[in-house]
C-alpha cells in the first residue's frame, strides 16, 4: 500500500537525446507508453538538429500522444550528450528523471524494474548494468565486448566507484540528485556517464543496480568511434586526478 501511494505521487521525466533517429523514435515512444501505462511520465526529446527528419516524426507523435506527454526540445546542432541531458532537465516537471538512448539499445521494458527498485530501496539513483547476473550484451562482436569490458574493468580498478557498470547510460535519478551531480561534471561526451556516477558515488548518494541486456542498435549506425575511445581514456585520467 505504501509503495502504491509513493508511485501515485511520483512523476518520471524521460530524457531521450536524438540525432538521426527517425527510424527508432516512434518505436521507443510506443514501448515507453506500453510499459509505463500505470505511471505518470513525460518524454522529453532533445534533438540535435537531425537532418533525417527525426523532429518531424516527433511532431507527429505529439499529435498522437499529446504535447504534454511528448516534449520536443530541439537544439540547432550536435552539442554533446552531457549538455543534452542538461538541456532536457530544464523542462523536466517530474521529481524523477530517466536518461536513456533512443536507438532501442535500452529497452523500455526495464523501466518498471528501475521504478520498483527505487520505491523498495529509496535509492537516489538506479542504474542499469550489463555486468551482473541477469545482465548482458546482445549484438556485439567479440572485439567490442572485450573493449567494453576492458574499459569498465580499467575504470573499476582505478576509480572504485561502487557500481558494476560505469559506462552505462540507462539510469533513473532523483531529480534533485541529478541537478546536484550534473552541476559538478565537466565532460560533454560519452565520458559524461562515467563522471556522473563516480561523482554521485563520491558524494555518498544511494545507488542501486538493475540487470539489463544491452542490445546493439536496431536501425542506423553507431556513433561510437576512435575519437570517443580517446575521449574516454582522457576522462578516466581526469577523474582519477579530481575525485
Amino acid at each position: 500500500m505504501e509503495e502504491q501511494h509513493k508511485k501515485q505521487n511520483n512523476k518520471y521525466s524521460i530524457i531521450v537525446p536524438t540525432y538521426n533517429e527517425r527510424l527508432n523514435i516512434a518505436l521507443i515512444v510506443y514501448l515507453i507508453f506500453k510499459h509505463l501505462e500505470d505511471f505518470d511520465f513525460e518524454i522529453i526529446v532533445v534533438d540535435d538538429g537531425s537532418p533525417d527528419g527525426t523532429q518531424d516524426i516527433v511532431k507527429q507523435l505529439q499529435q498522437v500522444y499529446g504535447e504534454d506527454r511528448i516534449l520536443l526540445r530541439a537544439r540547432p546542432r550536435k552539442l554533446g550528450l552531457g549538455t543534452a541531458y542538461i538541456h532536457g532537465m530544464k523542462y523536466a516537471s517530474g521529481n524523477f528523471v530517466v536518461i536513456m538512448d533512443a536507438d532501442l539499445s535500452h529497452h523500455p521494458k526495464y523501466l518498471p524494474s528501475f521504478i520498483r527498485k527505487q520505491l523498495q530501496t529509496g535509492a537516489d539513483i538506479v542504474t542499469g548494468t550489463r555486468y551482473v547476473k541477469g545482465g548482458g550484451v546482445h549484438g556485439w562482436n567479440l572485439m567490442r565486448k572485450l573493449t567494453s569490458r576492458g574499459a569498465n574493468v580499467l575504470a573499476q580498478t582505478l576509480l572504485w566507484p561502487g557500481v558494476s557498470d560505469l559506462t552505462g547510460s540507462f539510469r533513473l535519478y532523483r531529480k534533485s540528485v541529478l541537478q546536484d551531480t550534473i552541476s559538478r561534471c565537466v565532460s560533454k561526451g560519452y565520458v559524461f556517464q562515467m563522471e556522473m556516477i563516480v561523482r554521485a558515488s563520491r558524494k555518498g548518494y544511494h545507488i542501486e543496480e538493475v540487470p539489463i541486456t544491452f542490445v546493439d542498435r536496431v536501425y542506423g549506425s553507431s556513433k561510437l568511434g576512435g575519437s570517443e575511445i580517446v575521449e574516454y581514456l582522457k576522462g578516466l585520467v581526469y577523474l582519477l586526478v579530481t575525485t
